[in-house]
């Protein structure tokens, strides 16, 4: 059996695999990309951002990838690849439900929370409907030339002579490659498991987990507020064209339309929860939907869509590897570990560890970095594990604060601080990629705000939701407000509409 020679192998083609693949090859390296499955296929992390959209384009630049500049704003995806399904993003939009009542709220919007991340339908970010993005990537890969093997699973790697010998099957047939580098681009902890690398355990707070589908026949949610009586004249946009966060006692529900007739949902629920629930994933997720008459209205008539056909689980969503990088092998921050989806992040991070790989491997061989590489890719693991213990800050605050949207839409303020900052310092030309870490997880103030703030929920949220003193929550919102005050160009906690933010989108200039 011949065996082939590659400078660097991609195992896993998700989109963030692709784009490492198509990155490497603009450098002239002679890449390999393998998938266990084959395109399309169904996947979540659906939900972008502003900041991923910057970065889509930064890459678009650097690596002389012009086609993928038009997938950062959904106008342009649709003016260059309508055929490429995708949904409108027009911010972070939070509605609180009570078990067993129709939802409810009032003029002063107090069981809801829109956070606008654009200005325009055009100009907004996107839901990536996987299934034909990650296709899509794929058909550029292939469209290169570079060598791309579906289907194939990696059975054995082996370190020698500084090279990698990687045997992998295709149903019944086997591949000998060979390479200097491996990036492990899975979004799993298998291959990591392969090169002997542990889990560290799962020392992050978050505690959660899901049970999610694609759907079709889901009614609107904008519609259901109007049939009800519930006004949505003031609102930024229409809420069915943002990430739709409906929080729970369990936990929430995520919602992401996209332009075919599909909508992406997912339960996020508190381990403890779930493990209360009926063990079988598809009455678990009728006994919680069926608490909610709200919600269970929206899914009346709705059915598991044709792909993936249905339903998913994850017991725990938290991980986190013990190693970012060794000799001759680095991972994506999705590999790396994971969160939860409940700010969105996941796109993004997967994004920011895409753009600093492909500058570790720049300068044809070296890295582009003042530093050698296996420094610069030191600071890359310490960036990602200080990057994944921020997020897991971020949210786990939120889901002990969410039982009082008060106190949840004060604390989930720290997000929007954070991701606000790092947008503003890449648009001004200051982000430096050797020093600043993924939503400034490094900076050296906020971080050290949002630890003293959680430190603080935690207090407040140990006593019961009915014993919390509206004072305790005002004085709390007056602390965060002036704590992130420095960092607040957007008016957060101080909308001229109540829990009402129709300007914090950052502007990444005219179109092209």
């Amino acid at each position: 059996m011949k065996e082939k020679r590659y400078d660097i192998a991609v195992i896993g083609a998700g989109f963030a695999g692709s784009l490492t693949a198509l990155g490497l090859d603009q450098l002239g390296y002679n890449v390999l990309l393998i998938e266990k499955e084959a395109h399309p296929r169904f996947a979540i992390g659906e939900s972008s951002t502003p900041i991923a959209d910057m970065i889509l384009r930064d890459l678009a630049g650097r690596y002389d990838l012009s086609w993928l500049y038009s997938f950062s704003r959904y106008g342009s995806w649709q003016d260059h690849h309508p055929e490429v399904a995708c949904g409108i993003k027009r911010g972070f939009s939070y509605y609180s439900h009570r078990r067993g009542r129709p939802f409810r709220t009032d003029e002063a919007h107090s069981r809801e929370l829109l956070v606008a991340a654009s200005v325009s339908n055009r100009q907004s970010d996107t839901n990536w409907y996987r299934p034909d993005l990650d296709a899509f990537l794929v058909s550029k890969v292939r469209e290169t030339g570079i060598d791309y093997f579906d289907q194939t699973t990696v059975t054995s790697l082996l370190r020698t002579a500084g090279r990698w010998e990687l045997e992998a099957r295709r149903e019944k047939d086997f591949q000998l490659f060979s390479s200097d580098w491996i990036i492990d681009a899975t979004g799993s902890g298998a291959l990591l498991h392969q090169l002997g690398i542990p889990s560290a355990g799962v020392d992050l707070r978050t505690r959660t987990s899901a049970i999610f589908s694609h759907f079709t026949g889901l009614k609107p949610w904008q519609s259901w507020l109007r049939e009800h009586h519930i006004s949505t004249g003031d609102y930024p946009y229409n809420p069915d064209f943002s990430a739709l966060h409906h929080l729970l006692d369990e936990g929430w529900l995520w919602m992401l339309r996209f332009n075919n007739g599909t909508t992406s949902a997912g339960l996020v629920l508190e381990q403890y929860i779930r493990a209360r629930l009926p063990e079988n994933k598809q009455a678990a997720w009728k006994h919680v939907i069926g608490r909610y008459p709200s919600l269970a209205d929206l899914f009346e008539k709705a059915s598991v869509a044709e792909l993936p056909g249905q339903l998913f689980s994850a017991r725990r969503l938290q991980r986190r590897a013990q190693k970012v990088y060794g000799e001759g092998w680095v991972a994506l921050p999705h590999t790396a570990g994971f969160v939860d989806p409940l700010h969105s992040t996941g796109i993004a991070h997967s994004l920011s560890g895409v753009e600093r790989i492909l500058y570790a491997f720049e300068e044809g061989g070296g890295s582009a970095s003042s530093q050698p590489r296996s420094d610069f890719l030191a600071t890359y693991e310490r960036a990602v594990f200080r990057e994944l213990r921020f997020i897991d800050l971020l949210v786990d605050g939120c889901y002990k604060t969410r039982r009082n949207f008060d106190l949840f839409t004060t604390y989930s303020m720290l997000y929007f601080t954070a991701a606000i900052n790092y947008e503003q310092k890449r648009l001004r030309g200051l982000f430096d990629i050797e020093n600043d870490a993924f939503l400034l997880a490094n900076h050296p103030r906020i971080p050290a705000l949002i630890h003293q703030c959680y430190r603080e929920v935690q207090e407040i949220s140990s006593r019961p939701d009915s014993e919390i003193p509206q004072e305790v929550i005002e004085k709390f919102r007056v602390r965060v407000k002036k704590e992130i005050a420095p960092f607040n160009p957007a008016g957060l906690l101080d909308p001229d509409i109540p829990n009402i933010y129709e300007h914090t989108a950052a502007d990444l200039g005219c179109e092209k």
